[in-house]
């Protein structure tokens, strides 16, 4: 996930305000310091991240033209410090530049837990979902569906409601399908992975992919593991279950 959310911190909060300005790295006026998803920084392999955890699906010569996933939003234990976290599903991003998702935020500015939706279509910047609340406990069900000829549809809901939008982007890889959580980053000409909210642990359930499970036959798949780069744990993956559809995401390390 690799767009600007600073627009939806500062709808959201003053505070956030303040916490982006106090977390940037060294700025002009000329380039703000952006929030920005960005697909797997990798370590040793591809089963290792700096800034993402949950599982892959992805295939060399395979099309994924839908993912669908629901989760349970976690709560933010927050310190003094300024965390982020993020948990989506889309498509692309694992092997590709393209990345076509949504989901919701825990976040602490100063202490303080920051919760919103949002949506993204890399390398568009990103969007905040307007009048769209985001509740720890309520289980979130997202979507993105591509309609062909670049056109993608967009879709979360939870908590009595639902967002819909439809997006164009040329040439897409089409070449994977991600259940995720993400360590978002701090961009200003170069990028720098942020500090992780304790999020504790956040339970991903009805995960698919073209309507099948995350370990279906049809393709590869990859559990991630998010590490430092000492490769401390920041968050791990559990296995799939029964059906594959299913698994959690426990925090380790901010």
């Amino acid at each position: 996930m690799r767009l600007v959310r600073l627009a939806a911190i500062l709808l959201l909060t003053s505070l956030a305000l303040a916490a982006v300005a106090a977390g940037s790295p060294s700025t002009s006026a000329r380039t703000p310091a952006v929030l920005k998803h960005a697909p797997p920084a990798f370590l040793i392999s591809h089963s290792y991240s700096t800034n993402w955890s949950g599982y892959s699906s992805f295939s060399g010569g395979g099309t994924f033209t839908d993912v669908k996933g629901s989760w349970t939003q976690p709560t933010a234990t927050c310190t003094n410090k300024t965390t982020y976290s993020s948990f989506w599903v889309g498509l692309d991003g694992y092997n590709s530049n393209s990345v076509e998702q949504l989901g919701t935020d825990a976040d602490c500015s100063h202490g303080r837990p920051v919760y919103y939706a949002w949506w993204e279509i890399y390398p568009n910047p990103s969007n905040s979902i307007s009048g769209f609340t985001v509740t720890p406990g309520v289980t979130y069900t997202a979507e993105v569906k591509y309609n062909g000829s670049g056109s993608f549809t967009l879709s979360i809901s939870g908590g009595g409601q639902s967002f819909s939008t439809t997006q164009t982007l040329n040439n897409p890889s089409l070449s994977s399908a991600e259940w995720i959580a993400e360590a978002p980053s701090m961009c200003a000409g170069s990028c720098r992975v942020l500090p992780l909210t304790n999020f504790g642990t956040v339970n991903f359930s009805g995960s698919s992919a073209n309507g099948k499970a995350i370990n279906n036959s049809a393709w590869s798949y990859d559990p991630l593991t998010m590490v430092t780069s000492g490769l401390q744990v920041k968050a791990a993956p559990s296995g799939l279950d029964s059906t594959g559809s299913a698994f959690s995401v426990t925090w380790g390390h901010s």
